[in-house]
């Protein structure tokens, strides 16, 4: 099993710059969140924090010519193409979960810092390698779950070391939304013409070679070779608090519940429902519950012992159990920062010029994916499923 202290103790850190450098950014996926979230933050701090867009790229040309036009960077179709060039220090990368880990490999073997959205990658076998590579080369590599940038579950897990919480035997999460009529469905733009301003074999890159089909790239998200449904698309950006909260690494054993309950006649290979059991060696139980046909929230805690610890929109409070309630006090955490990719980026650059850590390094990022893995493998193969140590990965039970 990788080790954090194996990443850290192993890797060539890439040397710091100064912060006078101005830092040269590529944006890899020009679309909703590579331009809405990414293009538009680091226009915002183009002065105050000495970073500018270089480059952009897109397998649909529209869209690479559309953010050029907002950056001025110079647009690519081709990402690698785009790493060749020397006035780009960073690569984000905002593409379908399925190209994420090629991409992050060519990135850090050209020696460009990265920023890439979760989640990190779309396999286990994919992180894995993607750890090796950041071990090899020491480029920073900040993983999209933008929520760690918000200082709770730092602070949580010191009450749960301390001891104040007792032994935290469950831990509950949810990330649940409600769609009118079909689910994470998109219109196809009638300008994308394949051959002509759109790679449709770029965009497939290692998925399963099939005829053109534009629905599958405007709606990649409702696919399983492309995406790995909510447990990829929502659930890591939850998972990852508990995992940083408690300071878990791999579950031992996972299974998922769920189907296309509500939207019956979607075309979306990837479940409306599914909720997930995941048991850390020792415990936690950690629950992760969602539907895309109901958005009822459901109570973000660690149930320990002794107390309970929720999270609330202002930071978390912890409750006493009955049993110790004479012992000890309810506790509040008033949080700094937030889930806010600008505050993540202006960590990465942090970490670029002055080696600050990350919030989510690669190590988070890869037991993020390996918790959201086990639930996509066991809804999808309808079995329990268990961590196989030996050759690091999930397997029937």
């Amino acid at each position: 099993m990788i080790t954090r202290r194996e990443f850290a103790g192993g890797a060539a850190f890439a040397a710091a710059q100064s912060p006078a450098d101005r830092v040269r950014v590529g944006v890899i996926g020009c679309g909703i969140r590579g331009v809405g979230a990414h293009i538009n933050t680091l226009l915002k701090m183009k002065e105050a924090d000495n970073v500018e867009v270089t480059a952009v790229c897109d397998v649909y040309d529209k869209r690479a010519q559309q953010a050029s036009k907002l950056t001025g960077g110079r647009p690519y179709q081709n990402y690698r193409e785009m790493l060749a060039n020397k006035d780009v220090d960073v690569v984000v990368i905002a593409t379908p979960d399925h190209l994420h880990a090629q991409m992050a490999i060519d990135a850090a073997s050209a020696g460009k810092h990265i920023y890439c959205e979760k989640p990190m990658t779309h396999s286990v076998e994919e992180a894995k390698r993607v750890v090796a590579k950041i071990k090899e080369t020491g480029v920073k590599m900040q993983v999209g779950v933008q929520g760690m940038s918000d200082d709770s579950y730092e602070a949580a897990n010191k009450f749960v070391k301390d001891g104040t919480l007792g032994k935290v035997v469950i831990a509950q999460i949810d990330y649940s939304r409600n769609y009118d009529g079909d689910y994470w469905l998109k219109p196809v733009d009638p300008d994308l013409k394949p051959g002509v301003n759109f790679n449709w074999d770029l965009f497939l890159g290692p998925a399963k070679k099939r005829p053109f089909d534009a629905e599958r790239y405007f709606n990649w998200i409702r696919y399983f070779d492309y995406s790995g449904g909510v447990p990829a698309g929502l659930f890591v950006h939850r998972v990852t608090r508990l995992i940083k909260a408690l300071d878990l690494k791999i579950p031992e054993y996972g299974s998922a519940h769920g189907g296309k309950f509500e939207f019956t006649k979607s075309t979306a290979e990837v479940p409306d429902t599914i909720n997930i059991m995941l048991d850390y060696p020792g415990g936690p139980t950690v629950m992760l519950i969602s539907s895309l046909a109901n958005d009822t929230p459901v109570a973000h805690t660690l149930r320990g012992h002794r107390a309970t610890l929720e999270f609330t929109p202002t930071g978390f409070t912890i409750t006493p159990q009955r049993l110790y309630a004479k012992e000890m006090k309810p506790i509040v955490h008033k949080k700094t920062g937030g889930e806010d990719t600008q505050l993540h980026w202006e960590n990465l650059l942090r970490a670029i010029r002055l080696n600050e850590p990350l919030k989510c390094d690669v190590m988070l990022g890869y037991h993020g994916v390996v918790a959201c893995q086990f639930g996509i493998l066991s809804q999808q193969q309808r079995k329990y499923m268990k961590w196989d140590a030996a050759a690091e990965r999930i397997v029937p039970a």
